[in-house]
C-alpha cells in the first residue's frame, strides 16, 4: 500500500509548513535510532524523513498532492527516497535540534548580513511629542524643544578610535562582515552565513578604543532643536526635521526626529477641522429687541449683530474667522451659538409688564397650547 505522507507525519492535508515543521520535530526525535531501541524505529525515522522531505518544500508538496501517493509521486519525479540509517546523533553536536536542520533545509534558519548597507549604520529616527496652545495654530510659531539623542563622539570624530592605525581587520571574517558555518544534517553537509560574532559585522577590530566614547563612536547628549510650526496644524500632524535623530554609526548618515502635534483643549472654543465654535449668552431683550455685541475670537474680538426676535441656540457664522488650512491660503469660519437667558428672580413690577406684554401680543401659552393641539389632531 502506498504511502501517505500526511498519515506518516500525523498532519492534515491542509496544514501549514509549520505544522509540518512541528509534526517532524516532535517524531523525530521520538525516533531517532539512538534514542529509540525499538526494531522498527530506523525504518520510521528514515519514513517521517521521507515524508518531511516532500512536505516541507512547496514544490515538491505540490507535486505529490497531483499524484496523490508517495508511489507515483516518486515514479514521476524520479525521487528514490533518502537514506538515513547511518546518521548519528553525534553527527550533529551537542546543539542539535531538528527544527534547525528543518529550516536550513526548507529555506528557513540561515541569517545573512548585508556588509556596507547603510542602512545598516544609519543613525535612529527620533520622536517628540510637542502641545501647543489653539493660539499657536492660529498664527503658526517657533519652539524651542530639548531631546536627548547620541552625537558623534568629538574626541575621535565617530570613529571610535583616536589614531586610524587602531583599527584592523577582523581575523575571523577577514574584513568580509560575515562568518561561513558548516554543519552536518541529515540531509547533507549545509553552509550557513551569518554575521560575525567577532566584529559584529563591520569587518574590522577597534584595537585601543577611545577612552571618551569607549569605542563606540557616539555618545548620549542633550540637544536643543528650534522647530517651526507651521500655522493650521492639526492635531497629530507629524513633522519630519531631517538630520536631527541620532547619529550614524562610524560616520553614517544621521536619522530624522518627528514631531508628533498635539492641540491643548481652549477654554472658550471648540475645533472642527479649521472652523472654530463657541456660545456667548445674550439677554432675553436682545433677543427681543436685537442689538450688536462684541465677541472674542482666535486673534482678538469682533462686532456680532444680533437681529430682534433671535431665538436660542441660533447660530451665527463669522467668514474668515477660524483658523488657517494648512500649506494653503484661507481660513475656516467663527461659529457662535447664541443662548438666551430666561428672566429670573422678577420683580412684581416687572411681572406685571411681562403679563401685560403677553396679552397685548395674544402670547400667553398660545405656543403652547397650538404645538400640542398639532399633536393631538395627528393622533
Amino acid at each position: 500500500m502506498a504511502k501517505d505522507y500526511y498519515k506518516v507525519l500525523g498532519v492534515e492535508k491542509n496544514a501549514s509548513k509549520e505544522d509540518v515543521k512541528k509534526a517532524y520535530k516532535k517524531l523525530a526525535k521520538q525516533f531517532h535510532p539512538d534514542i529509540n531501541k525499538s526494531s522498527d524505529a530506523t525504518e520510521k525515522f528514515k519514513e517521517i524523513n521521507e515524508a518531511a522531505s516532500v512536505l516541507g518544500d512547496e514544490q515538491k508538496r505540490s507535486q505529490y498532492d497531483q499524484f496523490g501517493d508517495a508511489d507515483a509521486f516518486k515514479k514521476a519525479s524520479g525521487g528514490q527516497g533518502f537514506d538515513y540509517s547511518n546518521f548519528s546523533s553525534r553527527d550533529f553536536g551537542e546543539d542539535f535540534d531538528f527544527g534547525d536542520i528543518f529550516d536550513m533545509f526548507f529555506g528557513g534558519g540561515g541569517s545573512s548580513f548585508s556588509r556596507g548597507n547603510k542602512n545598516d549604520y544609519r543613525g535612529s529616527d527620533l520622536r517628540f511629542d510637542l502641545t501647543l496652545d489653539l493660539q499657536d495654530v492660529a498664527s503658526g510659531v517657533e519652539k524651542t524643544i530639548i531631546i536627548q539623542r547620541l552625537e558623534s563622539c568629538h574626541d575621535c570624530n565617530g570613529n571610535g578610535v583616536k589614531d586610524e592605525s587602531d583599527i584592523v581587520i577582523c581575523g575571523i571574517c577577514k574584513g568580509s562582515g560575515r562568518a561561513v558555518k558548516t554543519r552536518r544534517t541529515p540531509f547533507g553537509i549545509f553552509q550557513t552565513t551569518s554575521t560575525c560574532d567577532n566584529c559584529h559585522g563591520e569587518g574590522k577590530i577597534i584595537k585601543n578604543p577611545c577612552k571618551t566614547c569607549r569605542g563606540k563612536g557616539r555618545l548620549q547628549k542633550e540637544a536643543k532643536i528650534k522647530i517651526n510650526i507651521p500655522a493650521g496644524v492639526e492635531e497629530g500632524t507629524r513633522l519630519r526635521v531631517t538630520d536631527e535623530g541620532d547619529s550614524g554609526i562610524r560616520g553614517y548618515e544621521t536619522g530624522d526626529l518627528y514631531v508628533i502635534i498635539h492641540i491643548r483643549p481652549h477654554k472658550l472654543f471648540t475645533r472642527d477641522g479649521n472652523d472654530i465654535y463657541m456660545e456667548t449668552p445674550i439677554s432675553f431683550m436682545q433677543a427681543v429687541l436685537g442689538d450688536n455685541i462684541e465677541i472674542p475670537t482666535i486673534e482678538g474680538r469682533a462686532k456680532l449683530k444680533i437681529p430682534p426676535g433671535t431665538q436660542t441656540h441660533t447660530v451665527f457664522r463669522l467668514k474668515g474667522f477660524g483658523l488657517p488650512h494648512l500649506n494653503r491660503y484661507g481660513k475656516g469660519d467663527q461659529n457662535i451659538r447664541v443662548v438666551v437667558k430666561t428672566p429670573e428672580n422678577l420683580s412684581k413690577k416687572q411681572k406685571e409688564l411681562l403679563e401685560q406684554f403677553a396679552k397685548e401680543s395674544g402670547d400667553d401659552a398660545k405656543p403652547h397650547k397650538d404645538f400640542f393641539k398639532k399633536i393631538f389632531d395627528k393622533i
